[in-house]
């Protein structure tokens, strides 16, 4: 690689709060001889609110981001200093960029980068939830069918497991993620982070199902991890996790698949608790 050749800096703003901008990302917003961003007219006011002085701007997002590509890889190569950052937050942490950077690293150029704020984090070492391991999926997919077969998937997971859920979406997400995952998962529902009105809302899933409060904006949703038992559970604890079952509204063969996911159980095994703690209700 040519000394004379530019560096794309992937620059974290802010999610919210404009205090949370580092010095380091304001030195490289005002060096950079051009900013690609998600929505020109939302980086422009931010760049206004910041004290910045407006810098050309490519607007990159998932229909364009090959043949803006191409261009931004050109002026790299003359030398330029590119800026990438997205509408709020960290650059590619479900938001545009992941290919651009991708195709920088691929034709041998700098990539730097700035980091700062990010919401999935903001949320989690704030959420009260393990944080020594866990697993980001982003949003889930838009089809019912689709956010089953993901949260199955994620039934045994023993990490705790962070979503970006639209506002409109989160009351049937967090019914169907109880169902799937089970009612008794803690849990914690993030919203409005870095902002006047940030919450965040604690509880197990079926009952922040129940009530989760007053949601504007994207949402940040964590959910605890699967228990992972070093030992085969008692008799009592089976028959303790049979009831809960019960309790929480599984009923026929969801209610026994939901009690082998908790208990390692085979599958008739469990069918046959589920039978016996109905029958002592």
């Amino acid at each position: 690689m040519a000394e004379s050749s530019g560096r794309l800096f992937v620059v974290a703003v802010p999610i919210g709060n404009l205090e949370d901008i580092t010095l380091r990302a304001l030195r490289v917003l005002r060096e950079a001889d051009v900013i690609a961003c998600e929505d020109t007219r939302r980086t422009g006011q931010l760049l206004e609110l910041l004290g910045l002085p407006r810098r050309p701007m490519f607007a990159l997002h998932d229909h364009n981001e090959d043949r803006q590509s191409e261009r931004l890889i050109a002026r790299l190569e003359a030398g330029e200093k590119v800026a990438l950052v997205s509408d709020a937050g960290t650059p590619t942490i479900s938001d545009p960029g992941f290919p651009l950077i991708r195709a920088v690293a691929e034709a041998g150029l700098t990539v730097v980068p700035v980091p700062g704020p990010c919401a999935a984090i903001a949320a989690l070492c704030a959420s009260g939830l393990p944080t020594d391991r866990f697993r980001f999926v982003g949003f889930p997919p838009g089809k019912r069918e689709a956010q089953r077969g993901m949260l199955e998937a994620l039934q045994g997971a023993p990490e705790t497991v962070v979503f970006y859920v639209g506002p409109h979406d989160l009351a049937e997400f967090l019914v169907l993620a109880a169902e799937v995952l089970g009612g008794a998962r803690p849990a914690v529902i993030a919203r409005e982070l870095t902002k006047m009105y940030e919450e965040l809302r604690r509880g197990t899933l079926a009952e922040l199902a129940e009530t989760p409060g007053v949601i504007r904006g994207e949402v940040v949703l964590l959910v605890g991890g699967a228990v992972v038992r070093d030992e085969a559970p008692t008799a009592d604890d089976i028959a303790s996790a049979a009831r809960a079952v019960l309790a929480e509204g599984f009923t026929g063969a969801r209610a026994a698949k939901e009690l082998a996911r908790r208990t390692g159980l085979g599958r008739d095994e469990a069918y046959r608790a589920v039978l016996s703690a109905r029958e002592a209700e």
